[in-house]
């Protein structure tokens, strides 16, 4: 029996803004599975890798608000 390939998700601009870190975090993980895993066409891997890249670029920006959150709270006190 032939291994079905994963359907990449349609990219939707402006997205990624509506997630909470978990969410983006998960659905990056999914991608990299997805990533390792499928036997996809190119043009699949690079939907996925541009959706990847733009959730970890959210992910990242995350992290550091909440770091600069955590150091301003560290000095007021």
């Amino acid at each position: 029996m032939a291994k079905k390939t994963a359907q990449p998700q349609p990219v939707d601009v402006g997205a990624i803004e509506e997630l909470t870190f978990e969410q983006a975090f998960a659905e990056l993980a999914k991608i990299v599975d997805g990533l390792q895993d499928a036997k996809l066409s190119l043009e699949e891997s690079l939907v996925l890798h541009a959706r990847g890249r733009e959730l970890a670029d959210f992910c990242s920006a995350q992290l550091e608000q909440a770091e600069l959150r955590i150091r301003k709270l560290s000095t007021d006190d």
